[in-house]
């Protein structure tokens, strides 16, 4: 039962795989992993849920895998606000590619760079390789 749950894009746990975020990390790197967790975070200074993204003043560039169920929009938007007070920096989210929503064409569309990813990502649980993602993923960068 918790397999169908993880495995499904209602799922909000879709950990970054590691040589994924590691190629990310050398192109841009990351002062701020702004959506982690004590067992998951990418780089030394992160928020975890406690903390709550949303009301911290983000600093340096930062990556961003935020949770992917309903309340995706606000980090989206939380990303954006950021990228507005310093544009001099790189805010990238690792997202579903869902270019239908609101929230993709008021916060990323015409605003930010936009990578698709090939494929589907074989994203991590607890450090562990998960089966492949039940849905196509994007790479949102905002930045200088």
């Amino acid at each position: 039962m918790v397999d169908k749950v993880l495995f499904s894009s209602d799922s909000m746990v879709w950990e970054t795989p590691k040589d994924y975020f590691d190629k990310l990390n050398k192109k841009f790197k990351f002062d701020l992993d702004a959506c982690a967790s004590e067992t998951n975070h990418k780089v030394n200074n992160y928020f975890t849920e406690n903390d709550n993204a949303l009301i911290q003043k983000w600093g340096g560039n930062v990556f961003m895998n935020p949770p992917y169920g309903r309340h995706i929009s606000e980090f989206i938007k939380k990303a954006y606000e950021e990228h507005l007070r310093d544009p001099n920096r790189f805010i990238v989210m690792l997202i579903p590619s869902r270019t239908d929503t609101k929230y993709w064409h008021e916060y990323i569309q015409d605003k930010a760079t936009v990578k698709f990813i090939k494929g589907r990502l074989k994203f991590e649980l607890d450090g562990k390789p998960m089966n492949t993602a039940p849905f196509p993923s994007a790479l949102v960068v905002y930045g200088f």
